[in-house]
C-alpha cells in the first residue's frame, strides 16, 4: 500500500527560480528502506534527493539522508540548504533561534538564516563547511587523469587539491574563468573521478547596447564583436546607435563540477565542492576571505554561491525557492 508523503522540489543556489540546482525533498522518510530511497532518487534523475527523518542526536533539529541517482552521500551542500529551506517552510522551528542543526552521516551541520540586503529580498541560508576527510595535493597519476579528461595541460593549472567532505572531488584552480567555461570534458576518460574546477573572472563583459531600445539590430554583442571595425553594412543597419557599456563581472569566480556516471554528469551548483574550494583557497591565501561564485553557466543556469570565512569557519550561502510541492506516493 502506498503512502502519500509531503514532497517539495526546491531550486537551490538560485539567482531566481529555475536557475540553480533542483533538489527533491521527501519531508517524511520514515519507514522507507535504503532500496526504496535509492530507487526514488534514481527515478527523479536529479543531482540529489533528500529524505527528512526525525533526529537521533539530541542537538539536531532533524536528520537527512541524501541520495544521488546511484548512491548515498554522507554530506552534500545543495541538499543541505534545500532540505533546510523545505523544513523551515513546512513549519520547522529550530531549537536554537540562531541556527538550525542538521544531522547527516557526516555529523552535525550548522545552517544559518541570512536576511536579504533589502527588506524585500528573500533570505538566504548558509551552511558551515564540514571538516575535510581527505586533503592535500593530487597524486601525479590522478592529476594526469584529470588533465587528460579535461583536455588541458599542467601549465594551465595554478593549483590542485583533494576536496573530500562527502563527495570526493579532485579540485583544480585554473588561470581564469574563460578557461573554466571553455572545457569540453571527455566523460569516458573521467569515469570514476569527480573533478571540480574554479577560475577567477578577470575581464568584465562588454555587451552591445542601443541608445534606442526600439531600434532592432542583428549585430551580436560581446567584447570581441564590439571591437570589430564598423562596416558599411553595419552603418546601414544603424550601428551608429551602439555604445560600449562595461558591466560588472557576474561573480568573482566561475566553477564547474564534473560527476561522470551520475544522472547529471555536470552539476549545476555544488555546495560541497564550493565548501572544499572555500576551505582550501581562503585558508591558503589563494582567494579572499569573502567571494562569490557563478556555476551552471554551460548548462543554461546561473547559480550564485557566496563563500565567507569567519572565526567560526567557512560558510556557503545561497537562495532557495520552492518550485513544486504536493505529495508523492511511496510505499
Amino acid at each position: 500500500m502506498s503512502i502519500a508523503r509531503p514532497y517539495k522540489q526546491v531550486d537551490v543556489f538560485s539567482s531566481s527560480p529555475y536557475t540553480g540546482n533542483g533538489l527533491a525533498v521527501v519531508l517524511d522518510g520514515e519507514g522507507l528502506s535504503d532500496a526504496q530511497m535509492l530507487n526514488f532518487a534514481n527515478w527523479t534523475n536529479l543531482a540529489e534527493t533528500a529524505f527528512l527523518l526525525p533526529a537521533t542526536h539530541p542537538d539536531a533539529d532533524y536528520r537527512v539522508r541524501i541520495f544521488t541517482t546511484t548512491t548515498e552521500l554522507p554530506f552534500a551542500g545543495h541538499p543541505t540548504l534545500g532540505a533546510a529551506h523545505a523544513w523551515l517552510e513546512a513549519g520547522g522551528v529550530p531549537k536554537n533561534p540562531a541556527a538550525l542543526i542538521q544531522q547527516c552521516d557526516a555529523g552535525l551541520i550548522e545552517v544559518r538564516r541570512v536576511p536579504g540586503e533589502d527588506p524585500s529580498d528573500p533570505e538566504s541560508l548558509a551552511f558551515k563547511a564540514p571538516p575535510m576527510v581527505r586533503t592535500g595535493g593530487l597524486e601525479d597519476d590522478v592529476l594526469d587523469w584529470a588533465l587528460t579528461g579535461l583536455g588541458i595541460t599542467r601549465e594551465d593549472v595554478v593549483g590542485h587539491q583533494w576536496l573530500a567532505n562527502g563527495p570526493q572531488f579532485a579540485g583544480l584552480l585554473l588561470r581564469d574563468a574563460e578557461m573554466v567555461l571553455s572545457l569540453e570534458p571527455d566523460y569516458s576518460i573521467l569515469a570514476g573521478l569527480e573533478v571540480g574546477v574554479i577560475g577567477p573572472h578577470t575581464v568584465p563583459g562588454i555587451p552591445a547596447r542601443s541608445y534606442d531600445p526600439n531600434v532592432p539590430t542583428d549585430r551580436p554583442s560581446g567584447a570581441r564583436e564590439e571591437l570589430r571595425p564598423v562596416s558599411e553594412a553595419d552603418e546601414r543597419r544603424g550601428s551608429q546607435r551602439f555604445r560600449n557599456v562595461v558591466t560588472g563581472i557576474p561573480a568573482d569566480y566561475e566553477v564547474r563540477a564534473f560527476c561522470p556516471g551520475e544522472g547529471l554528469p555536470e552539476d549545476p551548483a555544488t555546495g560541497s565542492l564550493n565548501a572544499g574550494f572555500g576551505v582550501w583557497l581562503t585558508g591558503s591565501g589563494l582567494a579572499p576571505e569573502s567571494y562569490t561564485v557563478r556555476q551552471g553557466t554551460r548548462l543554461g543556469r546561473s547559480a550564485i554561491l557566496h563563500v565567507d570565512r569567519d572565526p567560526a569557519g567557512v560558510w556557503i550561502a545561497g537562495q532557495s525557492f520552492t518550485c513544486i510541492e504536493g505529495f508523492v506516493n511511496l510505499p
